[in-house]
């Protein structure tokens, strides 16, 4: 089995970004990373993200808030947030504590800041095909580690396991602009190995550590794990048991070393066209 690990993937995006800071003057991009609470995952994230950006020369800074901090708190310093003009771009990990009202939240983000695609604005140009937005850095990365790696995606069987519309929905959608036929799978879906099973590219976007295993795979698949888990070990896996897939899938992606590198990389791409769009 290959592994298609995301360093070869994370330095031809670098290409791309060098590419579009040539174009660039001014201050170097900013990053806005916003999170609220301590959640594991988001702390992953957020340590990945800001390691990319001094790698590449790009400026972050994190705005953290108390996991019970008030809408109307955190709305108040969210806008400031979003109206800084030394900001050019914004990454709000999310879900966002109950008590936040996220969906207001969202409806706020400007969409040139809204380097994760989560804005409506951004959403609907991922779902009507206009790559003029940004669409959801994950659901892009895993396109970007296909193309790398010279995966046939045209003409494919692409079976998706979740819903979300952090990775699920936007990446069908990005999958169906390149010609694949999708499938997304979700927690009613009837028989889900058997259904895995069909797909050419399996895509685990569940958020279960390690809930898929050789069985959901079909034979010779390229398997493509976006999950970002920490298990009772405190060790990151991801959605797919990773090691079991020996002998029936032909490649997939390890976690750490895999889809989340990529991800990063997509949020840095991601930022300089954002600063370039603003600058003009």
């Amino acid at each position: 089995m290959i592994a298609l690990k995301g360093a070869p993937v994370s330095a031809k995006i670098k290409e791309e970004i060098d590419a579009y800071r040539t174009r660039l003057s001014g201050p170097s991009p900013k990053l806005g990373i916003v999170r609220v609470g301590e959640r594991p995952d988001d702390l992953s994230y957020e340590r990945g993200a800001l390691k990319r950006m001094e790698k590449l020369g790009l400026e972050a800074e994190s705005f953290a808030f108390p996991e019970n901090i008030s809408h109307e708190e955190f709305e108040k310093e969210f806008l400031a947030i979003n109206e800084n003009p030394d900001i050019d771009g914004i990454l709000l990990l999310r879900p966002l504590p109950r008590q936040i009202d996220e969906q207001r939240i969202i409806r706020l983000i400007d969409p040139e800041k809204d380097l994760d695609g989560i804005s409506p604005a951004n959403i609907a140009k991922v779902f009507s095909g206009d790559s003029t937005g940004f669409a959801p850095c994950t659901a892009e990365a895993v396109i970007e580690v296909l193309k790398a790696y010279d995966i046939p995606i045209a003409g494919k069987r692409a079976v998706i396991v979740g819903r979300s519309m952090v990775v699920g929905r936007p990446l069908s959608m990005l999958l169906l602009k390149e010609n694949a036929t999708v499938t997304i799978c979700h927690t009613k879906t009837r028989d889900l190995p058997g259904v895995c099973r069909e797909g050419e590219i399996l895509i685990a976007a569940a958020g279960k550590a390690r809930m898929l295993d050789n069985s959901f795979a079909g034979k010779d698949a390229v398997v493509v794990d976006v999950g970002i888990n920490v298990d009772e070990d405190g060790n990151l896996c991801g959605d797919v048991d990773y090691d079991s897939l020996e002998g029936t899938a032909a490649m997939a992606t390890p976690v750490p070393g895999g889809v989340g590198a990529v991800t990063t990389s997509v949020l840095a791409k991601h930022l300089v066209r954002a600063a370039a769009n603003r600058r003009r």
